[in-house]
């Protein structure tokens, strides 16, 4: 595929092409215009005189009388002064205005694909403002790069939209439900309770109590995705290695993965000094082991691969549970979102916790994504900005 050419090449090829191709058919015009006037003129003189002057002029020196009287005697006398005659002028002048409506209307032809794709461009962004985001723009070839760059930005800014937009629409009716599921509990528990359906003991405030613990848990996890959304998200950065804080969050899980004999094993885990908030990245992990317990258990083993790379390091969470499609897991961390059959209420949460360790990663200037594992299940991973590799472990935890 041909390589596309900046603006300013596009732009400047064809403007050039039109002040060239203009200067050219004027000098055309003049060489055949003086062609054909010497012509005219040398038909007129005999050949004998035609020969004779040819010697003369091949030798003029001592011969400047003889060709003085050849010029007088068949050329006028205004075709030998110096300089361009009056009659020359007025040739050039209707040369340049006959020109000049070839080269406007030459460069409207020529410009006119590049100001019909901005018009094109121009309607579509006006067609979004008015609330129509099921806009995709082809990308033309032939077009300048940064042409193309912009309607693969406008389709990539629709493609972003559609997305918020279906996030939107689903998160609100999934917020209102989840927000009132424990909101009602709660509400049932007292009224019970002033009802005297409910004995007023400590038993049943601990009931409310847990609800509304849901509900502010939810709610901090809202305000997370928010501020992260709107790149404010906190962040007390320190300086730490990643097997440190792995080997911490492994064993607060410990007594969960022992419980449902879950073998964990840490291969090729670089020693990495790294810059991050200690508690946020905790979190991510806190989040891949819980979200392993509810649905990927039933495979036994969980991997843990790390790997350094130039400007980052790579942690990938592997296990050998349900897996997912892949249109699922370009979904997976989109918020609310659950599986239909494995990842749903009975398996707990409210399908925040991916998308809150995709806002957390993201902040850190890394990212984090999911795929299906060869073989069955589901990789996690994890790329995290780095500082110098020390070295490396590999170990084998749990059950």
């Amino acid at each position: 595929m041909k390589k596309p050419v900046n603006l300013w090449q596009w732009v400047g090829w064809r403007m050039g092409v039109i002040a060239g191709g203009a200067v050219v058919l004027v000098c055309v015009i003049m060489w055949l215009q003086f062609f054909w006037w010497q012509l005219q003129v040398t038909s007129r003189i005999p050949p004998a005189a035609q020969a004779q002057v040819q010697r003369l002029i091949e030798r003029p020196a001592g011969h400047e009388a003889e060709i003085w009287d050849y010029l007088t005697r068949y050329y006028d006398v205004e075709d030998v002064f110096p300089g361009i005659s009056g009659t020359e002028w007025w040739t050039v002048a209707l040369l340049v205005v006959a020109a000049l409506p070839i080269v406007f209307v030459t460069g409207f032809l020529l410009l006119r694909p590049l100001s019909s794709r901005f018009r094109e461009i121009s309607q579509a962004a006006r067609r979004v403002a008015q609330g129509d985001l099921n806009i995709q723009l082809p990308i033309i070839e032939h077009m300048p790069l940064e042409v193309q760059q912009l309607t693969s930005d406008f389709n990539t800014m629709t493609q972003r939209l559609r997305l918020y937009e279906r996030e939107v629409q689903e998160s609100s009716a999934v917020l209102a439900h989840e927000l009132r599921t424990p909101l009602n509990a709660a509400m049932g528990r007292v009224q019970g309770m002033l009802d005297e359906v409910f004995p007023a003991n400590t038993d049943q405030l601990g009931l409310v109590l847990h609800q509304l613990e849901n509900l502010n848990v939810m709610v901090d996890d809202l305000l997370l995705l928010s501020l992260a959304q709107a790149g404010q998200l906190p962040l007390n950065s320190t300086t730490f290695t990643l097997q440190a804080l792995l080997s911490e969050r492994l064993k607060w899980f410990s007594p969960q993965l022992t419980a449902v004999g879950t073998q964990v094993a840490i291969s090729k885990l670089p020693i990495v000094s790294i810059h991050a908030d200690w508690n946020r990245i905790g979190q991510v992990f806190n989040i891949l082991l819980e979200n392993y317990l509810r649905y990927a258990a039933a495979g036994g083993k969980l991997d843990i691969q790390g790997q350094a790379h130039n400007d980052h390091l790579s942690l990938a969470f592997c296990d050998r549970g349900p897996g997912l499609s892949e249109d699922e897991a370009q979904r997976v961390f989109e918020r609310f979102w659950r599986q239909e059959t494995s990842r749903n209420r009975r398996a707990g949460g409210c399908g925040l916790g991916l998308s809150i360790a995709h806002a957390i990663c993201s902040a850190h200037g890394g990212a984090i994504s999911a795929r299906r594992r060869l073989g069955g299940g589901m990789i996690f991973e994890i790329r995290l900005p780095i500082g110098r590799v020390i070295g490396s472990v590999s170990t084998t935890q749990g059950a």
